[in-house]
């Protein structure tokens, strides 16, 4: 089947494209780029960053501008997948939700209403297991925000590891914080992985915390060549 995935960048619509690479035929990646910082529906940190990354995995990438108002951004969304349908033929929508009705049931009516397949390949995963699974696979993710407490400024820029997922896990019993950060409570950007052709190096960041809130700015970025391909390990435990 022909797919179009909704892409920022981040750790879960890359994995999700991963998960729809290994039996169907991914013709383009989706992005919406939205003028507002604090969107309901869409990842905005480092969003300028989804191009490259698209690049570096080797699909095309289609952009689509949105002012990012509340619910009018949908139909922003269903123009930009109008498009895609147009251009590439896709058959259907993949998405990186894993909790967030909100998002899930609105891509959901906009794909009913232009007939097309929606898959949710993390939908309702166990989260711990999910980023456990991400670095046996061979992604590497940094965290590019943190948007609640306790998260602090070390972890702006920080690469997920066994380290971060138990700290993650630590505070996911003691103050009941979504590990995944399907809750708001942070945003990435994967750097590689083994459906990445080429890997991306950060040249020059920012990091801007105050409160409970940080953005990790990345301001320079290239690709760099690498060698072969992983093999991704499932590591559930």
């Amino acid at each position: 089947m022909k797919l179009g995935v909704l892409f920022s960048g981040g750790k879960d619509s890359v994995f999700a494209c991963y998960r729809a690479m290994e039996k169907e035929d991914v013709r383009c990646l989706i992005t919406l780029i939205s003028e507002n910082e604090d969107s309901y529906m869409f990842h905005t940190q480092n969003i300028g960053l989804a191009e490259l990354v698209a690049s570096a995995i080797g699909i095309d990438m289609l952009k689509w501008r949105t002012p990012g108002v509340e619910e009018v951004e949908l139909e922003d969304l269903r123009d930009a997948i109008i498009e895609a349908l147009r251009l590439y033929g896709i058959e259907g929508i993949v998405t990186g939700a894993i909790e967030s009705v909100y998002q899930s049931s609105r891509i959901q009516r906009i794909c009913s209403e232009l007939d097309l397949w929606c898959f949710n390949p993390l939908w309702q995963i166990d989260q711990l297991d999910y980023l456990r699974m991400l670095i046996g696979c061979g992604f590497r993710v940094i965290v590019t925000g943190v948007f609640a407490y306790p998260l602090d400024e070390s972890f702006l820029g920080a690469e997920i590891d066994d380290g971060m997922i138990a700290k993650l896990e630590g505070l996911q019993r003691r103050y009941g914080i979504s590990p995944s950060g399907e809750g708001g409570e942070l945003e990435t950007l994967v750097l590689d992985g083994p459906i990445f052709r080429r890997r991306l190096e950060v040249l020059r960041a920012t990091r801007l915390f105050s409160g409970n809130r940080g953005r990790y700015v990345i301001e320079s970025a290239r690709l760099v060549e690498k060698p072969g391909h992983l093999n991704c390990v499932d590591v559930r435990r």
